[in-house]
């Protein structure tokens, strides 16, 4: 048995471990993985070498690199926690899904593209939440294609929120009401907070999984992000800090979406 551990720079939140779960779920090598986000490191228990271990991860493209690899003689199998995990995957699906249906419709009433832009940010981690509860017990052909039609889903999305918020640019649109923003915002981020509080709650004693890295959370920097650009839409009475922040969430839901096409390959 061996201990080898990655230091993964651009692992800061619990939907890329989602993602580096089901990129190695078919490495049969595989004892067990435990992940330290707020210090970007992966340990992985595992028999044979690491160099396929290595491969899929570099693939992710986190800026993935070796720290050691050493013998594990006193390794002890941990439990089998499948169910426990499935259950933890539901409840942070069903926040995201919830939360992505509120802002968007929302989003749509007070003419937001920051809110509709931040709702397909959710649904982006319902998909990555989803592809893992697809994934256990799964086929690697399975996961591979439902990733696939996942990943170019939300890439459409993606570029469909582009081409409105530069419509909008050059139109002449309706001032979003910035009350709803704040407040529908605000609720998002209590949610992000509950999903993280969870997936934080469910690891064990020996993760070194601390509160502070819920602050790291790219889905707490976005609602934060709408609710700084309602209180710009009130105070500049203007469309633009609304668009604006609506075009930066559309990059990023375009960049996961890339990332879940990796998985498909």
């Amino acid at each position: 048995m061996r201990k080898t551990t990655f230091k993964i720079s651009k692992m800061d939140c619990p939907s890329e471990e989602q993602m580096i779960r089901m990129k190695l779920a078919d490495l049969t090598n595989i004892n067990s993985l435990d992940f330290d986000i707020p210090n970007r490191q992966l340990t992985v228990f595992h028999t044979e070498n690491h160099d396929q271990i290595f491969q899929r991860l570099d693939n992710l493209k986190f800026d993935t690199s070796l720290i050691d690899s050493v013998s594990a003689d006193n390794y002890i199998a941990t439990t089998d926690n499948t169910d426990r995990e499935k259950k933890l995957l539901w409840q942070v699906l069903a926040i995201n899904f919830f939360f992505f249906a509120l802002e968007l419709t929302t989003g749509f009433i007070s003419n937001s593209m920051g809110l509709v832009a931040d709702s397909l940010d959710m649904l982006a981690d319902s998909i990555v939440y989803g592809l893992a509860l697809f994934a256990v017990g799964g086929t690697m052909t399975r996961k591979k294609n439902i990733a696939k039609s996942a990943g170019y889903f939300q890439l459409t999305l993606a570029v469909f929120g582009f081409i409105e918020v530069i419509r909008r640019f050059v139109g002449t649109e309706t001032i979003p009401a910035f009350q709803t923003m704040i407040i529908i915002s605000l609720l998002a981020l209590i949610g992000n907070g509950l999903c993280l509080y969870l997936l934080q709650k469910s690891k064990s004693k020996e993760a070194h999984m601390q509160a502070s890295m819920i602050f790291t959370s790219n889905d707490v920097i976005v609602n934060l992000g709408v609710i700084v650009a309602g209180g710009l839409v009130y105070l500049t009475n203007s469309k633009y800090p609304d668009l604006i922040v609506g075009t930066i969430v559309f990059f990023i839901v375009g960049q996961g979406a890339f990332k879940i096409l990796k998985l498909s390959k």
